[in-house]
């Protein structure tokens, strides 16, 4: 938990890593944690269980149990549980995408299945994969993703079961997704197909594009335009104090 001296209940963001969900590390992140706090919001960085430790679904588990822990703990931690921010990038923005579009009612193997809604008021999701499948088979298949279902014979069934595409309904919370289109480790389509779901369900959401930009690693004048448009995002939905 990074947060100010804080003495009344803030707007949280909680963070998830990338490493397309065989690698990477929370600790890595910290860096990318300081716009937050600049910004006057608490941050909660969170790890999950990579492939190697188990396969998917658990990660989606893990970040789900993560959510419900930051909602329990809000009293203790000034945690503002009704301004809760998902933000994560690439494998972390898939996560990001899932924990907060999952609804309440669907079956997960969670110890301790929460009792409490897992309500987020917005998610800002960095090139994540929407359509998981879509990386397991076909033209745009990934070493990672096939990596994280390993050779479960059920593997199609769970790859939709954890793809945010999966998910569109209406009555979503407000998703910012920034993704560069030349990005070759998850393709921009992902980000288009996810934007244009969401416009005809009637969601509130925003697609920055980053023209011939890749998979991260953005330029300083890339990075200011995507600072500034969290920052109005996150006051456009009052959850900057």
């Amino acid at each position: 938990v990074y947060q100010r001296k804080i003495s009344q209940p803030h707007p949280t963001v909680i963070f998830i890593h990338g490493g397309g969900w065989v690698g990477g590390e929370k600790e890595s992140q910290v860096s990318k944690l300081i716009p937050f706090l600049e910004m006057g919001l608490s941050v909660v960085n969170i790890e999950y269980r990579l492939a190697n430790i188990a396969l998917a679904p658990a990660a989606v588990e893990d970040c789900l149990c993560a959510l419900g822990w930051v909602i329990r703990h809000g009293e203790k931690y000034n945690f503002d549980t009704d301004k809760m921010i998902l933000a994560g990038e690439s494998a972390g923005g898939h996560l990001a995408l899932t924990t907060g579009l999952i609804p309440a009612s669907t079956e997960w193997n969670l110890p301790g299945q929460p009792e409490e809604q897992l309500k987020v008021a917005a998610i800002i999701n960095w090139y994540g994969i929407t359509d998981v499948r879509d990386l397991i088979i076909g033209s745009n298949t990934r070493d990672y993703a096939v990596t994280w279902f390993g050779n479960q014979p059920d593997k199609l069934e769970i790859a939709d079961r954890v793809s945010p595409l999966h998910y569109i309904q209406p009555n979503l919370p407000p998703i910012l997704t920034i993704h560069g289109d030349a990005d070759t480790v998850v393709p921009y389509s992902h980000a288009v197909r996810l934007h244009q779901a969401l416009d005809q369900a009637g969601v509130d959401n925003q697609l920055l594009t980053l023209p011939n930009a890749g998979h991260g690693q953005f330029n300083a004048t890339e990075e200011s335009q995507i600072s500034q448009t969290i920052q109005e995002f996150l006051r456009q939905h009052q959850l900057l104090n």
